[in-house]
């Protein structure tokens, strides 16, 4: 049975202060959240040190980051790397978000080398996958999610699969409101979870417009796990209810 997992992404979001403010707040609201489900949050990268400063050890929060390089060090201007991650706590890394595949480049090979080179520094990648809406509209939504599933997690061993996290985040719902209908949700979530044996217990988190109000319904899917969380997760109070209404079952 795959575990739940929670993440919010804040993307260019919260300064170092702001990020020490929220955790004050958050955590006591989640005190009581069943230690099963997985709580993450990935601030920026300047917010790192001061959210792993904040969190208490051992942690009830989990701290992400929202991308990494997948080489140790080098001449990556505007780039980090995996030491600079660990040193700051992190352990889970947002990799392929639609919004690094559309402004950075982002590509199915170097999500590949991103997938790899954190699982074998024991880090976990959360790896997105998604449609844009042209896609949808032509009929391709789950041949494209497939094709990208495939390819970021190409030449891993079942084993190793079984330490990833994916993300199914229709790029047409980012942001806009306008989330996917929780079944169609859950059947695209079943396709990407079917697409590869060893996928049977992974995470599956849903990201687009995922709300404290909405959340239980996707939960009610048996393909959906958790969510990637943006807007939602900026606000400690509005998160925390989020949190606590996808695990009351």
């Amino acid at each position: 049975m795959p575990r739940t997992v929670i993440a919010g992404n804040w993307k260019m979001h919260k300064t170092s202060a702001e990020t020490r403010t929220f955790i004050e707040t958050f955590l006591p609201l989640v005190a009581h959240v069943p230690r099963d489900v997985d709580i993450v949050i990935a601030p920026p990268f300047t917010a790192l040190a001061a959210a792993h400063g904040a969190l208490r050890q051992p942690a009830r929060v989990r701290l992400g980051a929202q991308n990494v390089h997948w080489e140790p060090q080098g001449a990556y201007t505007g780039e980090i790397s995996i030491a600079m991650l660990l040193e700051h706590g992190v352990d889970h890394v947002i990799v392929g978000h639609s919004e690094r595949r559309t402004f950075n480049n982002e590509v199915d090979a170097t999500v590949n080398l991103k997938v790899r080179a954190l699982l074998a520094h024991g880090l976990t990648p959360i790896v997105a996958v998604g449609e844009t809406l042209d896609e949808r509209e032509a009929g391709i939504t789950d041949e494209r999610v497939i094709a990208q599933t495939r390819a970021a997690l190409a030449g891993l061993e079942s084993e190793t699969l079984r330490r990833v996290v994916l993300a199914y985040e229709p790029i047409w719902a980012i942001g806009t409101g306008r989330n996917c209908d929780p079944l169609e949700a859950g059947r695209v979530m079943g396709a990407i979870r079917g697409c590869i044996d060893a996928l049977r217990d992974v995470p599956i988190l849903y990201g687009g417009s995922m709300k404290a109000d909405n959340v239980a319904a996707y939960m009610a899917q048996p393909h959906i796990n958790g969510g990637l969380v943006g807007g939602a997760s900026l606000d400690a109070s509005t998160f925390a209810a989020l949190v606590r209404n996808a695990t009351t079952r």
